[in-house]
C-alpha cells in the first residue's frame, strides 16, 4: 500500500464507495490521462472510457487485502490507462505490434514527469497570454490559434498591409517570450 496517508485514505475509501474519495482521485488524475490521449490520436470520449476502466481496475485493486502501491496513485492511474490505451490502439490498428516494447522501454515515471512539466509549461504560457495585454494577445491569437493569414489578421486589426502586421506579431511574440521566460523562472525558483 503507498506510504501517503491521505492515498491511502483514498485508496480506502474507493474500496468501501466512498463518492468522496471517488471523486477526489477523478478531479486528481482525470485531467493528466486526457491530456494523454488526446495528444496521442484519442478523443475526449476516450479518454472518460479508458479513465472509468482504470477506475474500475483500481476499485478492484483496493478491495483486495493483497494490493500493494508502491508508487504514487497518479503513476498507477497513469500507468493503467496508458496501457489501456496502448491496447486500444493496437485494436484500432493504429499502432504497430511493437507497442508492447516501446511501452517497457520508457518507464512511466519519466513519461509522467515530462507530461507534468508539459502542463506546467501551458499553464505559464496561459498566464503569460492572459498578462500581455490588447491588441497582442487577439494578435498572437488569431495567428496561432485561429490560423488567420496576415493579409486577413491586416485588415481586422487595422494596419495597413500584411508586413506591418506582420512585424506587429514578431513584437508581441517577443514581449510574450520575455513574460513566458519571467514568469518561468519565478515557479521554478
Amino acid at each position: 500500500m503507498t506510504s501517503d496517508p491521505l492515498e491511502k485514505e483514498l485508496l480506502k475509501g474507493l474500496a468501501g464507495n466512498d463518492r468522496k474519495a471517488t471523486e477526489t482521485i477523478y478531479k486528481q488524475n482525470y485531467g493528466m490521462v486526457q491530456s494523454m490521449i488526446v495528444n496521442n490520436n484519442g478523443t475526449i470520449d476516450d479518454a472518460r472510457d479508458v479513465f472509468q476502466e482504470a477506475m474500475v481496475v483500481l476499485y478492484e485493486k483496493a478491495k483486495s487485502e493483497h494490493f500493494e502501491l508502491n508508487c504514487q496513485l497518479k503513476t498507477y492511474i497513469y500507468s493503467v490507462c496508458r496501457r489501456l490505451w496502448l491496447k486500444r490502439l493496437q485494436q484500432l490498428q493504429k499502432y504497430s505490434p511493437e507497442v508492447d516494447s516501446i511501452a517497457e522501454v520508457v518507464p512511466v515515471e519519466d513519461e509522467l514527469e515530462q507530461h507534468e512539466l508539459r502542463n506546467f509549461e501551458f499553464v505559464v504560457m496561459e498566464k503569460s497570454m492572459m498578462s500581455l495585454g490588447e491588441p497582442c494577445r487577439s494578435l498572437l491569437e488569431a495567428y496561432y490559434l485561429q490560423k488567420r493569414n496576415m493579409v486577413d489578421i491586416a485588415a481586422s486589426f487595422g494596419y495597413t498591409n500584411a508586413d506591418n502586421a506582420k512585424n506587429q506579431k514578431y513584437k508581441c511574440l517577443t514581449r510574450l517570450k520575455k513574460l513566458f521566460f519571467a514568469q518561468y523562472k519565478n515557479q521554478v525558483s
